[in-house]
C-alpha cells in the first residue's frame, strides 16, 4: 500500500466532492515514549487512510499532535481504533467548534515523523514536563479570571490572537510559540511568581508545555485552560456558561478560523474596514496569510498587493523564471506581516483592536 499522497489540491477536492462524505474536524495531542515513531506512522496511515480521514499529524518520540477530519459515518469505527492504542487509550478529542467557514477542512492525510510534535526550543531533559499547571475546566476559568490579582495570558501568535482572543487577556506580539515563552516571562510575568497566572491556546498543547516550563521557572500558581479555546467554546454553550472569548478561533486547516462569538474585532489588511477571514496569498512566491475582506477578495483577485496580482497573470513559465533562486519561497507560509499591508500587526507596535463590531448575518 502506498504511505503517501501524490494528488494535486485541485484532484484531491474534486476526489472528496465525489466521495460525498460529511466530515467531523477533531484535534487531539498526548505526550507519551514512542518507541519507533517511523511504524507507528506508517500503521496510522494505513489504519486512517482505511475510513478516508484526511488531516495533518506529526508523530515524534515524544508523542503526537494530529489535526484531522472523519468521515461521520466512521467515525465511531475511527475512536474504536484509536482507543485500542494503550497510550490513546481514553483520550480527550476536541471537536470542532464550527465547520461552516470552509466545506472541507482538510484535502489529504499527510503524518509526518519530526523531532518533537511542537516547536518549543526547550530541552525536555533539564525539567520535568510532567509538573503542569492546574487545568481549569470553562466555569473554573472564568471564575478565577475575574479575579484582579489572575494575569491571563495568550499563548498564540499574533496572526491568531488578532482575529479572536479573551476578554481582558494580554496579547503577546510574536510570530512562534518558541518566541513567546522567554518574551512572556521577561515581559509579563517577572515580579508576578505569586500571582495566579492564566494561559490558553487553541487545543491545549501549547500550554501543556509552557505551564510545565513556567512551574520550573518559579511560578507558583499556573493554570492552563483544558482543551484550548475548542473544548472552551463546546462546554460554554453546552451548559450555558457566560462565553469570554469574543471573535473567531484560528484554526490551522483550511477553514483558518472557527467562529465563536459574533463580534468582528479585526480589519482588513489592505482597506481598514471590519473582516476577519484570512486569505493566502494567490502568488506562489508570496503565500502571504493575511486578513482580507470581501470587497478587496474580488478587487484584488486573493493578492495581497499590485505586484502579486500582477504576477499571477503572467504565464506560468516566466512566474517560474521569477522564482528561481528563491526555492522555498512557495513553502513559506508567511504570516500576516509585510510592509505591502497598511492595516496590520506590526512586530515593533501592535494594533489597536478597537471596539468590537457586531457581525452583519443578513
Amino acid at each position: 500500500m502506498q504511505l503517501w499522497n501524490t494528488l494535486s489540491k485541485e484532484e484531491l477536492m474534486e476526489q472528496l466532492i465525489v466521495k460525498g462524505n460529511k466530515y467531523v474536524t477533531i484535534s487531539f495531542y498526548q505526550y507519551a515514549h514512542i518507541g519507533n515513531p517511523r511504524l507507528f506512522r506508517d500503521h496510522l496511515f494505513q489504519k486512517w487512510s482505511a475510513l478516508e480521514v484526511v488531516g495533518r499529524t506529526y508523530v515524534a518520540k515524544e508523542g503526537i499532535n494530529s489535526q484531522i477530519a472523519v468521515p461521520v459515518q466512521n467515525l465511531d469505527q475511527f475512536r474504536e481504533e484509536l482507543y485500542e492504542i494503550d497510550f490513546l487509550n481514553g483520550i480527550r478529542l476536541n471537536y470542532a467548534v464550527d465547520d461552516s467557514e470552509a466545506k472541507f477542512s482538510f484535502l489529504k492525510l499527510k503524518i509526518k515523523v519530526r523531532d518533537k510534535i511542537l516547536a518549543d526550543g526547550l530541552n525536555d531533559e533539564t525539567f520535568d514536563v510532567t509538573n503542569k499547571g492546574i487545568h481549569l475546566n470553562a466555569e473554573e476559568f472564568n471564575k478565577l479570571t475575574d479575579d484582579p490579582e489572575t494575569i491571563l495570558i495568550d499563548f498564540r501568535n499574533h496572526y491568531e490572537w488578532e482575529v479572536g482572543h479573551f476578554k481582558g487577556a494580554i496579547l503577546p506580539d510574536v510570530d512562534t510559540f518558541r518566541e513567546s515563552l522567554p518574551y512572556i516571562e521577561d515581559t509579563y510575568l517577572k515580579g508576578n511568581e505569586d500571582k495566579n497566572i492564566v494561559m490558553y491556546c487553541t487545543g491545549g498543547i501549547r500550554c501543556e508545555k509552557a505551564s510545565a516550563w513556567f512551574r520550573h521557572r518559579g511560578f507558583k500558581n499556573v493554570h492552563q485552560l483544558e482543551g484550548g479555546i475548542i473544548k472552551y467554546a463546546n462546554d460554554a454553550r453546552h451548559a450555558g456558561i457566560d462565553n469570554k472569548f469574543i471573535g473567531k478561533n484560528f484554526v490551522f486547516d483550511e477553514r483558518r478560523g472557527e467562529r465563536i462569538s459574533e463580534e468582528i474585532i479585526s480589519v482588513c489588511h489592505q482597506c481598514g474596514s471590519p473582516a476577519d477571514v484570512h486569505t493566502n496569498c494567490a502568488n506562489d512566491a508570496c503565500h502571504l496569510l493575511f486578513i482580507q475582506c470581501d470587497e478587496c477578495k474580488q478587487k484584488m483577485e486573493n493578492c495581497c498587493s499590485d505586484e502579486c496580482q500582477h504576477t499571477i497573470h503572467l504565464p506560468e513559465e516566466e512566474q517560474k523564471e521569477l522564482r528561481k533562486g528563491n526555492t522555498v519561497s512557495n513553502k513559506i507560509f508567511k504570516k500576516g506581516r509585510s510592509e505591502k499591508l497598511q492595516f496590520k500587526v506590526h512586530k515593533e507596535k501592535p494594533i489597536s483592536l478597537a471596539e468590537p463590531l457586531k457581525l452583519n448575518r443578513e
